[in-house]
């Protein structure tokens, strides 16, 4: 079997490295707040050329704190609108209204995956405060773009960069572009923790300030709350994991570059829709490879028979989940059609030649 994301064998490449970090943080006594995340906090900044980095508990807790910082800072309040894509993954949403803030849905490009300017300004109104755009899989929005736009009509700008760890415009990495962003740790990712894990970067001192209490208690000295906080901390031993996987990241990405341009390259069976290889300013870091296809279950189906396993993001769109009845009656025909018909074939930076090449095999021999 093809898995389509082999964690084991991933985090076997690092074992000794995370059992050595693992076990000096278990002889340090220390778990909570330590050293190991002031490190970890320093060098993802530093990765990402911006000022702080807060660790949180997990993507979703950094999405939330900053919405929730900015309200406290008198910058958003409730009834506010966020702009954020049709097509993401719930989390982003969640974040919006946890706060008390209204998610407005944007289409996406339906090549890139990703929102545009074109359609983020179809959405804007005198209640919009931020932006929130959503590197999906992996490949950066128009950022340059999105920040003109900003910039001149006085938003805020949230990047939710779960997905794309050490993606880039011009060299520009994503998670610096915004005044904040939020990243996940989540295992899956492309910089991914034993367990749940996330982070917050900006360039913001008052923000930084703000978010350091607010993920613990609203606390910036023991025993003395200045904000109703919450628990949400990013701790010593996944801290010390991340530290180590940090190091090898970019070398990751790139693998998944060319595994990327293996499957452009190979695959040439015209009832399948390839995503573009980017051009050189910007720079891709595939966490998922989505096709898509009018027959997506038969292809799921016709692979798992020829031992290639596959996953759907997502099968449902936000607006058409429970959770969010009161837009069962939108009607966003893009995502729809995305969420239809796309499917993530296998990739990992261990996928190998011969893998790749069998799944091309496949896919080239698949006759809808």
């Amino acid at each position: 079997m093809i898995n389509f994301l082999d964690l084991k064998t991933i985090n076997s490449t690092y074992r000794d490295e995370i059992l050595t970090a693992i076990t000096r943080v278990v002889d340090s006594g220390w778990y909570i707040m330590g050293k190991e995340l002031t490190e970890f906090e320093n060098e993802f900044a530093n990765y990402n050329n911006v000022k702080h980095c807060i660790g949180v508990a997990n993507g979703l807790d950094a999405l939330e704190l900053i919405l929730r910082a900015w309200k406290e800072m008198g910058l958003l309040k409730n009834g506010d609108e966020v702009l954020v894509p049709s097509n993401t993954y719930i989390a982003s949403i969640l974040a919006v209204s946890e706060n008390g803030l209204v998610p407005v849905l944007v289409e996406p490009d339906l090549k890139s995956f990703n929102i545009t300017i074109n359609n983020i300004k179809e959405k804007i109104s005198s209640r919009t405060k931020v932006i929130l755009p959503v590197h999906l899989y992996g490949a950066a929005c128009p950022m340059g773009e999105i920040t003109d736009f900003a910039k001149k009509n006085n938003l805020l700008i949230l990047e939710d960069c779960a997905q794309a760890h050490g993606a880039a415009i011009k060299g520009k990495k994503v998670g610096c572009w915004g005044d904040a962003s939020g990243f996940s740790f989540y295992p899956g990712k492309n910089l991914g923790a034993l367990g749940d894990a996330g982070a917050i970067t900006t360039n913001d001192d008052t923000l930084a300030e703000v978010l350091f209490a607010l993920r613990n208690y609203g606390s910036h000295k023991k025993y003395e709350n200045k904000y109703k906080g919450t628990n949400s901390r990013l701790d010593e031993m996944q801290a010390a994991i991340l530290k180590i996987k940090l190091n090898y990241l970019n070398e990751d990405n790139e693998k998944r570059r060319q595994i990327a341009l293996k499957y452009i390259k190979g695959i040439n069976n015209n009832s399948l829709i390839l995503p573009d290889f980017p051009n050189d300013e910007f720079s891709h870091v595939w966490h998922l490879f989505v096709v898509r296809t009018s027959k997506r279950d038969e292809l799921q189906k016709y692979l798992l028979e020829n031992d290639i396993q596959t996953l759907v993001h997502y099968p449902i769109p936000p607006h058409q989940q429970k959770a969010y009845g009161e837009m069962k009656n939108y009607d966003f025909p893009i995502s729809q059609l995305l969420h239809n018909e796309v499917i993530s074939l296998p990739m990992d930076p261990t996928l190998t030649d011969q893998s790749v090449n069998r799944v091309i095999d496949v896919l080239n021999r698949w006759d809808r």
